[in-house]
Order: structure tokens, then C-alpha cells, then sequence
């Protein structure tokens, strides 16, 4: 039977810019796919509504590469790189019997997190926009050993793919205007050139109330407390130094509101546009306060650097 779904796909609703292959985001003529005869494609029949994609072959599909082929092409965001999140939803079916091994969705995360498990699965992703639906098959040859071998795959099979891509996020890392800012007694940030942000600490104290510097302006959409926010972030306490957290170290963006984040973080974000990146100085009182949370000790000053890549859709109230 092959019916057992690899982990790191049958885990849903995950919370994850060098170019690859597309010139801009807005030009379908800067896009393309490598050639490939995408007749096979024939044998595959999909039907459904978005997110819901049904597929049946009328003959076996067997290819040597990976092969897609847009069914609807959408008006949105094209995908362009391997650091771009997205979210999408995916049947996948056995092209030798049609038997089904996976319907599973929506998945957020970025195409190179996919890439390093379903290589041809990151390749029918490129150049698709959002709104897309992508059909094609895949070699396993095209997935890791372990992807392949959880699905019952030997090296001469193939899956049939039916893709809807539901969102496709512009943003790998903040791209708004560097501001100037001298307000002294404040960290540092240095960036790696994808954009992870280092912090450099200050040997001071920590400013008693909460304080926000703009890194970078961005000139996308106001975030307001109405938002589920896609962002990425770095987080450090200001006593010892250390990192307690990044979503740049787990690989990929994270959505959250308002009332999901302490209140000094989401004052930090509230009015701010998407693609800035911002400092934000957090006291105890507008943090974990003097209970603390997991490694966070009580009464500390929380450093964040946000990334704020994308509006995902109202929250709910």
C-alpha cells in the first residue's frame, strides 16, 4: 500500500529574494519553466473547486523530469524565488494506478524549505501565480529517498501533482528604504546578505519604556490590529544577550495578530507598513513581566527585529 504521507507534508497549516529562473513578478513573459513535453499531461483529468482538487488518469504517467503546465493561470503574485513563501494546497496521486497518496493543504512555507524534500515539487511551484493551478508530474528521482520511500516509490515511478496556489507572499525579507536613526543607547542590526538580522547589544541600560525604531520604510500596506501579519523576527533579551527566538533559525515567516503576541510587540507593529523592517525595545511590563515565559526569565527587556512581509487576511475577532 502506499498510502503513509511524509511528515513534513502531512503536517497542515505550518506557520512558515535571489532570483531562480524570473526576471519580475509582474511580467508572465519573464517567467518560464524549463522546456519540457508536457503531452503526458493528456492522461490527467482534475476537477474541484481551489483547495479541493480531484485528478484521474485515463492511462498510467511515467516521465523522466518533472513536467507542469498552469490549468488556470491566476492575476496574482508569480513565484520567482526559492526564499518566497506561499501557500498552496496539493493532491498527489500515484501515476501508475491514480491511486491517491496525498490531498493535504493549505501548506505555508518557502519554496526551499520544499525544494529539500520534493524537488519537483519547488520546480512545478516557479513561476506559477498566485491564484494558479498547476498540474504535472514528477519523477521520484525528484524526491528525497526518504519522501519517495514513505510513499512506496521506487526509482522508475512517478506521482501526478494537482496544485492550487492560494497566496504567494512578495516578501522574503523587509526590501522598504534604510531611515536614519541616533537615538542613542539602542542595539545595532547587522544583516547577512538573505537578510537574517544579527543584534549587536549596547552596554547600557535598557530604556524604560517601550521604544521603536524604523530600519527600513517600507511601502506596502498599514498593518492594523484588524491583521493577521506575516513576519519574521529575531528575538533576544537584553540582560543576557541571547537569542530566544527567530523564525529566520525555524526557516520560515510566521503569521500572528494582535492579541496573539505580548503587548509590546504588537504596539510595535500597529501603524507600520509591510516591507519595513523594525527594532523594537520591549520593557518587562509589555512583555513576559516578572513571571517570565519558557527561557525568558521574569522582569526581562525583550529585543525584537521584525520583518514585515505580508498581510495574510483579516483576523477574526
Amino acid at each position: 500500500m502506499r498510502r503513509r504521507i511524509p511528515a513534513v507534508l502531512a503536517v497542515l497549516g505550518l506557520s512558515a529574494l535571489t532570483l531562480a529562473g524570473c526576471a519580475t513578478a509582474s511580467s508572465p513573459a519573464a517567467c518560464a519553466r524549463p522546456a519540457a513535453d508536457t503531452g503526458v499531461l493528456d492522461a490527467v483529468h482534475v476537477s474541484g473547486a481551489p483547495g479541493a482538487a480531484q485528478v484521474s488518469l485515463d492511462a498510467p504517467v511515467f516521465v523522466p523530469e518533472t513536467v507542469a503546465e498552469d490549468e488556470t493561470v491566476g492575476e496574482g503574485m508569480a513565484i520567482t524565488s526559492d526564499a518566497q513563501d506561499l501557500a498552496f494546497s496539493v493532491t498527489i496521486v500515484d501515476g501508475a494506478t491514480g491511486e491517491s497518496l496525498l490531498s493535504a493543504g493549505p501548506q505555508v512555507n518557502t519554496v526551499g524549505y520544499w525544494r529539500e524534500h520534493y524537488d519537483g515539487l519547488a520546480d512545478m511551484m516557479m513561476c506559477a501565480r498566485e491564484g494558479s493551478r498547476v498540474v504535472g508530474a514528477v519523477p521520484a528521482t525528484a524526491l528525497s529517498t526518504d519522501a519517495a520511500q514513505n510513499w512506496g516509490l521506487s526509482e522508475d515511478d512517478t506521482i501526478v501533482v494537482a496544485m492550487d496556489v492560494q497566496k504567494v507572499y512578495h516578501l522574503a525579507a523587509a526590501n522598504g528604504v534604510p531611515q536614519y536613526n541616533d537615538r542613542r543607547g539602542m542595539p545595532s542590526v547587522v544583516l547577512a546578505p538573505g537578510g537574517e538580522p544579527g543584534i549587536i547589544m549596547p552596554d547600557a541600560d535598557p530604556p524604560a519604556d517601550l521604544a521603536v525604531e524604523v530600519l527600513k520604510k517600507g511601502d506596502g500596506a498599514v498593518v492594523t490590529d484588524a491583521d493577521s501579519i506575516r513576519i519574521k523576527y529575531t528575538g533576544v533579551t537584553w540582560a543576557d544577550r541571547k537569542v530566544f527566538d527567530s523564525s529566520w533559525q525555524k526557516g520560515a515567516s510566521v503569521a500572528v495578530t494582535m492579541n496573539g503576541v505580548v503587548p509590546g510587540f504588537a504596539q510595535a507593529l500597529e501603524g507600520q507598513t509591510v516591507g519595513s523592517q523594525i527594532l523594537a525595545v520591549i520593557p518587562p511590563e509589555l512583555g513576559y513581566g516578572a513571571e517570565g515565559s519558557g527561557t525568558i526569565p521574569g522582569d526581562a527587556t525583550l529585543v525584537f527585529v521584525i520583518d514585515i512581509l505580508g498581510i495574510d487576511a483579516p483576523a477574526s475577532s
